[in-house]
């Protein structure tokens, strides 16, 4: 994140508060799996291999169609010319795919198309089949944050941790907007995701992504 120019860090935030925004909406539509978090669905897997069979099945669903959205986000990116464009059409695609199945309370395809879209998200940054920017999960981000305020503290970069602190908060800001407007206005809620996304397609157009240094990947 640290490495992005100005332009590719706005674009970040955005999607990170997107795939919040998403996985807000799926986790109150299939009652407490995510779309955009494997981590949480792989331990309800887990739990629910033990305990309800129902569970375990949805979850590893989930986990399958965002598996196949990082596949297919991977393979839009490297088979196109214009990468950034590529993978955030496939991801506006099927975030509308999944927004109309929402609206025909199809609410487990819709989840399974949600999931697929945010596995394609992570594809956005992807640099010699490296993640530079994790979207759509915070562990690592988190993480970095710490490290970065224990750098500070020691006397290095004072604000090193920022970049990735606000790659969190948006997460969260987009997280609480979508329970809001999941609350409010239901399966409509999901146009609102379709329609930042085809923002996000039309602004990658005009953006210099490129990091200032090409080699390690940057969560």
């Amino acid at each position: 994140m640290i490495r992005l120019n100005h332009r590719a860090r706005a674009l970040a935030l955005c999607l990170a508060a997107l795939a919040g925004y998403v996985d807000a909406i799926g986790f109150m539509q299939v009652g407490g799996f995510f779309v955009s978090f494997m981590s949480g669905n792989s331990t309800r897997l887990a739990v629910g291999l033990m305990d309800h069979a129902a569970d375990w099945m949805k979850a590893g669903g989930l986990i399958a169609a965002f598996f196949l959205g990082v596949i297919g986000g991977s393979l839009a990116g490297r088979i196109a010319r214009r990468r950034h464009r590529a993978v955030l059409g496939l991801v506006t695609l099927v975030l509308a795919l999944g927004a109309a199945a929402a609206q025909w309370h199809w609410a487990m395809a819709s989840a399974l198309l949600l999931a697929f879209a945010m596995g394609a998200e992570n594809a956005t940054f992807e640099r010699d089949g490296e993640v530079r920017v994790a979207l759509t999960y915070m562990t690592g981000t988190f993480v970095k944050a710490g490290q970065r305020i224990a750098g500070a503290l020691v006397g290095e970069d004072k604000w090193a941790w920022l970049p990735h602190m606000g790659l969190w908060l948006a997460l969260v800001c987009g997280a609480v907007s979508g329970a809001a407007m999941q609350v409010h206005f239901g399966a409509f809620s999901l146009w609102c995701a379709v329609a930042v996304a085809a923002g996000c397609w039309l602004s990658a157009g005009v953006l210099d992504i490129d990091t200032a240094d090409t080699g390690a990947a940057s969560a």
